[in-house]
């Protein structure tokens, strides 16, 4: 059988109905590849809509400020995908007077692409022979094949590519890359494949050995991490709270309420004797009271934080000027949005 053709036959009669698939426009396909970078289509679908409406061109993007950035991609995750894509923007404005790159070479270059974005954009875009290879086309690779190299390992990184640029369709690129994408997504899915109705049961190894749930294989994740975050989220009697711009790490350059982090759970006497205490809370403390007793871990990709929120009524104090009438507009952590939220309605 003809791998790519029954895939783009399969495609063209059941792909799902997305807006990037209606355009060739590199800027609106870009930032759909973007979003989409560890994020299932339906959670990215909104982000995308809310992305175009406010941003429709890479003009818009590029003169947005980075605070209005983040707070618009606020929810998704993967933080550094927003920053990237924004200095992205300002480049190819500055650089290439706005007009978008569409050819691999070019594209490889922005920052927050690699291989697999590239490849994507160039064929789609540009027509270019590049296979693109993301976690739905490694799983369905490795069970049609049957292939049990690991597919993080850097050996297994060059085998899938080897094997999707020599099964690419060389007249519709484009075409075959969104197939074997679509097609890993709802069909050859993680889990609960839909084996019994697949087009290629017929010749699959991993359907016919039995090791469809084996496969694709992976190396061993590192242990999760787990950290502990005491936040102090001050209140005034002026209804004034303090906020921080974080400067390095997962969430960097989001707001957040100044954060004690330390290697275990600790009480209110443990906290109010630490010495970033002190140095944090130097106005003259009312109360201090835990706002969350029940501590549900916040999990990320590998680290679970466990996070504290100490509200603390003080003094009005001219260190203390973020009104709680208007945080709501930073942009910061999902973690603080829940708890800002769930505060607001206490």
């Amino acid at each position: 059988m003809n791998f790519s053709n029954y895939l783009i036959q399969w495609y063209l009669a059941n792909k799902r109905d997305l807006p990037w698939r209606n355009t060739k426009n590199s800027y609106n396909i870009w930032l759909s590849e973007i979003i989409l970078q560890q994020t299932k289509v339906n959670q990215g679908l909104p982000y995308y809509y809310r992305f175009i409406q406010k941003f429709p061109t890479i003009f818009d993007l590029a003169k947005a400020s980075e605070d209005d950035v983040l707070k618009l991609w606020q929810g998704l995750g993967y933080y550094s995908r927003a920053r990237n894509l924004h200095f992205s923007a300002k480049f190819i404005v500055n650089e290439y007077n706005g007009e978008f790159p569409i050819t691999y070479k070019e594209l490889i270059k922005l920052k927050g692409v690699g291989d697999y974005t590239a490849s994507a954009i160039a064929s789609i875009c540009n027509n270019e022979k590049t296979a693109v290879v993301d976690g739905n086309v490694y799983r369905l690779l490795a069970r049609y094949f049957g292939i049990n190299t690991a597919i993080n390992s850097s050996k297994g990184i060059k085998e899938f590519k080897l094997l999707a640029q020599n099964l690419i369709n060389s007249k519709t690129p484009g075409t075959f890359n969104q197939a074997v994408m679509e097609f890993g997504a709802t069909v050859c899915t993680p889990k609960k494949p839909l084996c019994n109705t697949c087009i290629l049961k017929d010749s699959c190894v991993a359907l016919s050995n039995n090791e469809v749930v084996k496969l694709p294989v992976k190396v061993k994740k590192n242990k999760i991490k787990k950290r502990y975050f005491n936040y102090l989220v001050f209140k005034t009697t002026a209804n004034k709270t303090i906020l921080e711009k974080r400067i390095s790490g997962i969430w960097r350059n989001l707001y957040q309420f100044p954060l004690i982090e330390t290697n275990k759970e600790i009480d209110e006497n443990q906290l109010v004797n630490h010495p970033e205490f002190l140095i944090k809370c130097n106005s003259e403390t009312i109360t201090i009271k835990l706002f969350n007793n029940r501590i549900k871990p916040h999990k990320l990709s590998h680290q679970h934080i466990y996070a504290k929120f100490w509200i603390i009524k003080t003094n009005d104090s001219n260190k203390i000027s973020y009104s709680w009438k208007t945080i709501k507009k930073y942009p910061v952590p999902l973690l603080i949005d829940k708890f800002i939220n769930e505060y607001s309605n206490f």
